[in-house]
């Protein structure tokens, strides 16, 4: 069998690193070979991380954000406003959320959006668990903050319906977010007043 490098070994790690997302082969075989230039503790420390991560890391048991416990660190702190619940995509998006400064309250992570051409449905979502939160009557604001795509504003449309009845206000980002932009290439100072600036959710 021919081999691309000279190395097997080598070969072995540029398959495995394009194996990330926006990784192509010639950035794994760059990343490989800096790494075979570094001292060996570096590529230890790195591989170590990795995997303390990868098996220490968990989800929150109340938002679904990741944690290192049963529950994350803004769950879990007093000092934020737990009535008001600002519900994302995922991970990536209370990150950036956070970074604006802009928000105290909590939030709920559903895992993905609603696209049935890719076979995600309602269920495949932590959906069902935001709705078990807002029906405990602690919750006074949903905050729908999906990308402005198709697949968001089907998502939203359907949180919406499913909260029917219950007692809490659902509100939207502004529309300082651009239509088809999702919500992790937003700069900082337009989600921040996306946020501040949210308006009622109507049909």
């Amino acid at each position: 069998m021919d081999r691309e490098y000279a190395s097997s070994l080598l070969e072995g790690a540029v398959t495995e690193l394009s194996r990330l997302p926006g990784i192509g082969r010639k950035t794994a075989l760059r990343l490989a070979l800096h790494l075979l230039r570094r001292d060996e503790n570096e590529a230890v420390s790195l591989g170590e991380a990795i995997i303390k991560m990868r098996r220490e890391v968990t989800y929150c048991r109340c938002c679904h954000n990741i944690s290192e416990t049963d529950m994350c660190g803004i769950c879990a702190d007093g000092r934020r406003d737990h009535s008001t619940v600002c519900v994302v995509e995922n991970v990536k998006d209370v990150i950036c959320f956070e970074r604006t400064g802009q928000y105290d309250g909590v939030y709920h992570v559903l895992g993905g959006l609603i696209s049935p051409l890719d076979g995600v449905g309602p269920e495949q979502l932590e959906i069902d668990s935001l709705i078990e939160r807002v029906a405990t009557g602690e919750v006074r604001e949903i905050i729908l903050a999906l990308s402005a795509t198709m697949e968001g504003d089907t998502t939203n449309f359907y949180i919406f319906r499913r909260l029917g009845t219950l007692p809490v206000k659902v509100t939207q980002l502004a529309r300082g977010v651009s239509v088809g932009n999702e919500i992790e290439y937003t700069d900082e100072i337009t989600l921040g007043r996306s946020l501040l600036n949210r308006t009622d959710f109507a049909i």
